[in-house]
């Protein structure tokens, strides 16, 4: 016992002195599509054709203020600025007030004209700036950088306006991936904070003992030390990959799942002191925690499993926000089963009766009859039929949310708090252009391209498309000097992140194309999309591609952990069936709740991928408790006596993990990114949706009409007829 609790110790705190800090091999990519996608391969050889320094990431400065002469004063001073500063942190800034510093200046390159299209509003009173910056936006002092540039450029403009009328913003890809760091860090603090209290309250209402309550809490803590480590020394050797979602993500399943765990064996573990002490016999410690695992086992490790081959299940998808997902998630949950089968048990001996403690042994022990679930194991015994046809309809009625099921791409939107890079995204839309902030690059690809032709080509699908191109430009040094390659910027009408616009990129590059071959163009002239809405639109594509592969696989895994638990081919078939319609009905109420009652512009496009691996992986834990339950009674009674006693003996303890599982991941709900937002929303209204809905009314319905075929092949009197042993002893309520 003391031995195993120091030898786990030992070896979590070894792993830690080795291993890096999760913070230092965090990634922020995945949000792109893959590396194979038409977008990215586009820009590969946009950039092989038109090199540039490598590691640039462009920030774009905003300026405003109420008056264009105030505006253009405060963006000379601040070019002026950045003009000097070029080759350090920064290169040269391009703007066309560049113009206004002196001949000297522009004939050294420190500050690049660039085109007067899409730079300042119309009044003059909003103007932009690009300002290339070096390095890499994953580390602190590139993000330092930024931070201090964005303080340096509104006191500049302060300066330039003693009235303090000059608004600043920095923005662009160097801004946003600055402030997302930011938003994450902060959320991390509140997530873990708010998990920890949240699950202490929840199990102190449960079990009434400052020691059980704190028990599991530890177990989770030396988990998430160990999968911490283990996945720290793989992802510093490139083998997996840790985002700042996925890291916020693990710390909720974690808790979640070793709560759950935790709740199960307690209970089992009570169970067999009770048994002990019914029978007359010294209370055996040691011999009641290894009939508790005996009996819980089985189901720990189908649970595990079925969660860990889900998150396995990802490395088959093709987009990397999910691709990269699974594997340290799988690490997480197997880390934190073998914690609950080694480390917990010996914790729960070693502590001994003050575990009970105040109430002691007596109270602990007490057997007690759940009356609720006693009264809804006969309600659904007696009117099986009813029962199913409300649980039904209610799932169905909950299901028509997702007529209103409507995406979002924006990443910027996404954010649940005021950030200074959307701030400035906001103003450049409104007073320059929605379309100014993320122009789209078209790569052209042929033989003897010239000049005359592509901007022929320009003008001709600038007058076709004018519904959904705002202007479309090339100049000479767009193309390459063999005339092998060129490409154009096009700017949209309308926001660049909706989806009206990543479809109209498919019908804009054909014209563009069939222009280009009217003008004299070879007929092998391609035209390739590249850019944000580019890239976006491949997302989408391969999230879409990935949802209809993920649905059918995630069923495959769970109706194959299911068969080989209850030795059932029929039973995985209904089952599987529930958990698919509990995802439908808790996509329903998600999409009603954010976008309808919160007014969210749409559901994360990663948030549907999310809540089905995760719900279908976590929910068919609680039909596994009570169908393995099921099984166990058939050794002792009839099918439908059986369905009683599972659904009545199994309803406080499976209550109470769903409560704990389901609060866990609402404490998402506190982060300031809407797409964890959303799946922590999701999620909960799921979990809370399968432990008291589907577990104790649909499924213990659909046995008792099925009957004696319920588990086919598998025959209840052939269980019956096998079984020596005396019927066991009930579980103890969750609530003592």
């Amino acid at each position: 016992m003391w031995l195993t609790i120091v030898v786990s110790l030992l070896v979590v705190g070894l792993l830690s002195a080795v291993a890096p800090s999760v913070e230092d091999v965090k990634t922020n990519s995945g949000d792109g599509p893959s590396e194979t996608a038409q977008s990215m391969e586009a820009k590969k050889r946009l950039r092989e054709a038109f090199p540039t320094e490598p590691n640039l990431l462009p920030a774009v400065v905003v300026l405003t203020s109420d008056s264009a002469k105030t505006t253009e004063k405060a963006a000379h001073d601040v070019l002026a600025d950045l003009a000097e500063r070029d080759g350090g942190f920064t290169r040269a800034p391009i703007s066309p007030v560049c113009t206004s510093l002196g001949s000297q200046v522009l004939r050294e390159g420190k500050c690049i004209p660039g085109s007067p299209e899409g730079t300042r509003s119309e009044d003059g009173k909003t103007v932009t700036i690009v300002v290339p910056t070096v390095g890499d936006a994953t580390e602190k002092s590139y993000r330092d950088d930024i931070d201090a540039l964005r303080e340096d450029i509104a006191a500049i403009a302060d300066n330039a306006d003693k009235s303090g009328n000059v608004e600043t913003h920095l923005t662009g890809p160097a801004g946003i991936v600055t402030d997302t760091v930011k938003v994450f860090s902060s959320g991390d603090r509140v997530l873990m904070l708010g998990t920890i209290l949240l699950v202490l309250v929840i199990l102190l209402l449960v079990y009434r003992s400052p020691v059980l309550a704190v028990l599991p809490l530890l177990a989770v803590g030396v988990a998430m030390q160990l999968v911490q480590s283990v996945g720290a020394l793989l992802a510093d050797t490139g083998a997996i990959e840790i985002s700042s979602q996925t890291a916020s993500i693990m710390t909720v399943l974690l808790f979640g799942v070793g709560t759950d765990y935790a709740v199960i064996i307690n209970a089992r573990y009570r169970e067999a002191l009770a048994t002990q002490r019914e029978k007359g016999q010294e209370l055996d410690r040691n011999a009641a925690m290894v009939d508790a695992m005996g009996r819980t086992g089985e189901v720990l490790a189908s649970s595990a499993g079925t969660i860990i081959l889900a998150m396995m299940a990802l490395l088959f998808t093709k987009s990397p926000a999910l691709q990269g997902f699974g594997p340290y998630l799988a690490i997480g949950v197997a880390s934190m089963a073998i914690v609950a089968a080694v480390f917990l048990p010996a914790l729960f001996i070693a502590v001994g009766k003050a575990a009970f403690w105040p109430g002691g042994y007596d109270k602990a022990l007490q057997r007690v009859d759940s009356k609720m679930w006693t009264k809804v194991a006969n309600t659904v015994d007696k009117k099986p039929k009813a029962v199913l046809a409300a649980g039904l309809a209610l799932l169905i009625v909950m299901s028509l949310g997702v007529l209103n099921y409507k995406e979002s791409f924006n990443f910027l939107t996404g954010f649940r708090v005021d950030t200074d890079s959307a701030a400035g995204q906001e103003l450049a839309a409104r007073d320059i252009g929605a379309g100014e902030i993320a122009p789209t690059t078209l790569l052209i690809e042929g033989k003897n391209l010239d000049l005359p032709q592509l901007q022929q080509a320009a003008e001709e699908v600038a007058k076709k498309d004018s519904a959904d191109i705002a202007r479309i430009s090339v100049t000479a040094r767009d193309v390459t000097d063999d005339g092998e390659t060129a490409h154009m910027t096009v700017v949209l009408n309308q926001d660049p992140y909706i989806i009206e616009s990543m479809e109209a990129l498919e019908p804009i590059s054909n014209d563009v194309r069939d222009a280009l071959k009217t003008a004299g163009a070879s007929a092998d002239t391609t035209v390739t999309a590249t850019g944000e809405t580019a890239e976006l639109s491949d997302v989408r594509a391969e999230l879409d591609r990935d949802i209809k592969m993920l649905v059918p696989v995630m069923i495959v895994i769970v109706a194959i952990v299911l068969a080989v638990l209850l030795k059932s081919l029929l039973a995985p078939l209904y089952l599987a069936a529930t958990l698919l319609l509990s995802f439908v009905a808790t996509m329903g109420v998600t999409v009603l709740i954010a976008l309808n009652i919160q007014g969210d512009e749409g559901i994360g496009n990663r948030v549907t991928s999310y809540i089905l691996v995760f719900l279908i992986a976590l929910g068919v834990d609680y039909t596994i408790f009570v169908m393995s339950r099921l099984r166990q009674e058939l050794k002792h009674h009839d099918m439908r006596a059986a369905m009683k006693i599972a659904v009545a003996r199994t309803g406080g303890v499976v209550s109470s993990a769903g409560l704990i599982l389901a609060a866990t991941f609402a404490v998402l709900m506190t982060q300031p990114i809407r797409e964890l937002y959303q799946f922590g929303l999701g999620l909960a209204l799921g979990i809370l949706l399968d432990t008291f809905v589907v577990r104790p009314f649909i499924v213990p319905a659909i046995v008792r009409l099925i009957g004696d075929n319920a588990l086919w092949p598998t025959k209840p009197s052939k269980l019956l007829a096998e079984s020596k042993e005396q019927p066991r002893a009930e579980i103890v309520s969750a609530e003592h």
